[in-house]
């Protein structure tokens, strides 16, 4: 099997690609795939020659922290959770998330989802029960990695300037119903930054690895 990398030495390089040869088994992650190319005492490339490690990041490896976010054979995913025997083919291709920076390899700075909500003051602050109608969806909405897929799909997310994308409204609607005193002034952010500008495609939805419902978020404080 072939794996095509979009590599990047730095963050102020110029990417370009590198093929592998992975002559392991197919019934494993992708993450179980890098793991077996860097960690052979030499790692070379198809061609044969050594070359420097592929840098990736990982924590839990088992879905559930999203940190080996990554574009797989064109698809916002987490390499932990998609196999090599359900992509088609003989070659994969790997590149970084492009919505943004990227450090090194298939490692990119996501630190502008947490400032967006550290900005906005989308933080719950003093806990305020609600009615437990609302408790399914609110733990739904709490199980968002902050891994980024959904910003890297997103047709409106471009750089985090001024539309924050899904991320953003779910917690945005974890607030107003944990936070009342904080509601009208959630709604208010939440409009200016995803409301007023989401065109709705949901594929947000298509890709979350935890499948949050993001419209249900949308539904309950559009309404």
């Amino acid at each position: 099997m072939r794996i095509r990398i979009l590599r990047q030495k730095s963050p102020t390089a110029e990417p370009y690609w590198e093929s592998f040869v992975y002559d392991g088994p197919r019934d494993t992650s992708v993450a179980g795939m890098l793991d077996h190319l860097n960690y052979h005492d030499d790692i070379v490339n198809e061609a044969g020659l050594k070359t420097q490690r592929i840098m990736w990041e990982c924590s839990c490896l088992q879905g559930a922290c999203g940190a080996c976010a990554m574009v797989i054979n064109g698809m916002p995913a987490l390499a932990c959770d998609t196999f090599l025997r359900d992509l088609a083919g003989d070659e994969i291709v790997l590149r970084p998330l492009t919505k943004f920076p990227t450090i090194r390899d298939l490692v990119v700075d996501r630190a502008s989802i947490q400032e967006n909500l550290k900005r906005s003051d989308v933080y719950i602050g003093s806990y305020q029960p609600v009615a437990k109608a609302s408790f399914s969806h609110q733990y739904d909405a709490a199980k968002c990695l902050k891994c980024g897929l959904c910003l890297e799909i997103c047709p409106n997310y471009t750089n985090g300037q001024s539309f924050f994308g899904a991320v953003f409204a779910n917690d945005c609607y974890l607030v107003y119903a944990r936070n009342r005193e904080k509601s009208r002034d959630i709604k208010k952010t939440y409009a200016q930054h995803f409301g007023n500008t989401c065109s709705k495609s949901l594929t947000c939805m298509d890709v979350c690895p935890m499948q949050i419902s993001t419209i249900a978020s949308m539904a309950k404080l559009n309404r």
